[in-house]
């Protein structure tokens, strides 16, 4: 199993690297996205600041008309009105062009909202994965480390059974000799007399008991 695991994490692309490439493409691209949401939102802004203009003149052309009316200049009313109704059709057309840009400019601020959440989402999980990845790292480290350390220990045993079996050689021999003793041949000589006489005084106390029965 630990043979597979170290040929699976060889066989992985450096996790550490990725996720740091990945940031790095993800700011890129927010960063060259920008200058297109900037534009759009600009393009809405210009838009709604032309139709708000237009609806002030729309305004005020029916103003010029009220007051015609009120000095009894009917034709000036009417072309003030026929001015208007141009104005106006311009606002129509300008209307329904700003409420696309507007939709399209929020559309746009919200994805590159969304995609500056997504890196820093990325960012935070970076630290967590590259945690994890060094915890492996470490793991597997302390697997070869333990690897090492029972051959060592095995070494030893053996080592320690190799001194076990010379001192016991070196026990026995001590043993041998005590057992043999290491006297003189003049000690051994009394020795054998005196084990010569206790031997033959049981002897002769068997032979004294024997008569008297």
């Amino acid at each position: 199993m630990t043979a597979n695991v170290n040929d699976l994490i060889d066989r992985l692309e450096e996790p550490e690297r990725m996720i740091k490439q990945i940031i790095r493409e993800m700011a890129e691209n927010i960063n060259q996205s920008k200058e297109g949401v900037i534009d759009a939102v600009a393009s809405e802004k210009q838009l709604l600041r032309e139709l708000e203009n237009h609806r002030r003149q729309s305004e005020e052309w029916l103003k010029k008309a009220q007051t015609a009316l009120e000095a009894d200049k009917e034709e000036l009313a009417r072309s003030a009105l026929a001015r208007k109704n141009e104005i106006d059709n311009t606002v129509n057309n300008l209307k329904p062009a700003w409420e696309t840009a507007k939709a399209t400019s929020e559309r746009l601020k919200n994805q590159r909202h969304q995609l500056e959440a997504k890196l820093e989402e990325v960012k935070l999980k970076r630290s967590t994965l590259i945690a994890r990845q060094r915890a492996a790292q470490a793991r597997q480290h302390m697997h070869k480390t333990l690897d090492k350390f029972q051959t060592g220990l095995d070494a030893q045993t053996r080592f320690d059974r190799m001194e076990d079996k010379v001192a016991y050689l070196e026990d026995r021999t001590a043993a041998l000799a005590e057992v043999e003793g290491e006297s003189s041949p003049l000690e051994k000589e009394f020795l054998q007399m005196e084990i010569d006489n206790d031997v033959e005084a049981e002897l002769e106390a068997l032979k004294a008991k024997m008569q008297k029965k």
